[in-house]
């Protein structure tokens, strides 16, 4: 399964984000997404990793289960917070044998954010370690240069990318280290404006032509985040970096809240649909994130 995933990268390409619960029944969460009537567009889903330092249940054992009962490649996060490098091997070679042969490398939020108290990140490692550590694994030996017999299956790395900064140059850099590093897909954070979605392309295209061999290959994926309500839109607009949300938007909104919460939904789909199309006439490689409210998606890809 992982390996077809990854070969629609070459032309059109949809994912959908599962943040696993705080509790240890998953499999009502995946009844959410069995739920989706537009589930057969979806290709393959990704499952996060304790997001915000928050706790919840095992991104590992999450991706084993939603990719047996979903019947879809799962694309599973690792974040570096939470392990060394023995962990993440650990994690890597037990994934493989499950058939769950794709990662996506994170560094992770910081520690401090966590609604546990005295957490503290290990961070022993950084995202481009484990991309490293995939591609030691596809050459069939572990961070110490021994052979891991047998060799592991194929495995595919994807990292993530912030969608807008005030100078792209930042971006290009990060952009730059991780294809250096073999990501086949590059995550973006949402995007919200049909110019930035073209103006990261332009970057994404520009560093990739910079490598000659399999790197060349890369794909940028545009995040898609359906905002249905003003509270959010002010949230992303104003507390979360990396990401640009036109005021456009934000005004469209404030006009509908003063008429029903159902005028701010209906805007909001409104609104998100169309920058959807838009984006994924640019480029038709999409990771939808809804914060686990799958119903709406049914609205966002009629």
């Amino acid at each position: 399964m992982t390996d077809a995933l990854v070969k629609k990268l070459d032309s059109s390409f949809l994912t959908l984000e599962i943040t696993p619960p705080k509790s240890t029944d998953f499999s009502k969460t995946l009844d959410g997404v069995k739920a989706i009537k537009s589930l057969s567009k979806i290709d393959g889903v990704t499952i996060t990793d304790n997001p915000l330092a928050k706790l919840k249940y095992s991104a590992i054992l999450a991706s084993v289960k939603a990719q047996n009962e979903l019947k879809k490649p799962v694309i599973c996060t690792v974040s570096m917070r939470d392990k060394n490098k023995l962990a993440m091997q650990s994690e890597l070679l037990g994934l493989n044998d499950f058939g769950v042969r794709a990662v996506l490398a994170l560094t992770g939020d910081p520690a401090r954010l966590s609604d546990q108290p005295n957490v503290k990140g290990v961070f022993e490692c950084d995202s481009t370690q484990l991309l490293h550590a995939v591609r030691l694994f596809n050459e069939g030996v572990d961070f110490a240069g021994k052979a891991i017999n047998p060799k592991p299956e194929k495995m595919y790395a994807f990292s993530v990318t912030n969608s807008y900064a005030k100078s792209f140059s930042n971006i290009k850099k990060k952009l730059h280290k991780k294809i250096e590093n073999y990501s086949s897909g590059i995550i973006s954070q949402p995007v919200f404006d049909e110019d930035i979605a073209i103006k990261m392309l332009e970057v994404f295209n520009e560093v990739r032509s910079e490598f000659s061999d399999e790197r060349k290959n890369a794909k940028l994926i545009f995040g898609v985040f359906p905002i249905v309500s003003l509270k959010t839109a002010q949230f992303l607009y104003s507390h979360v970096p990396g990401i640009y949300v036109p005021e456009s938007f934000i005004d469209a909104l404030v006009k509908a809240s003063k008429i029903s919460p159902e005028e701010e939904y209906k805007v909001g789909m409104e609104l998100s649909r169309d920058i959807y199309k838009k984006v994924q006439k640019i480029n038709p490689r999409i990771h939808l994130m809804c914060a686990n409210k799958f119903s709406m998606l049914d609205e966002l890809l009629s």
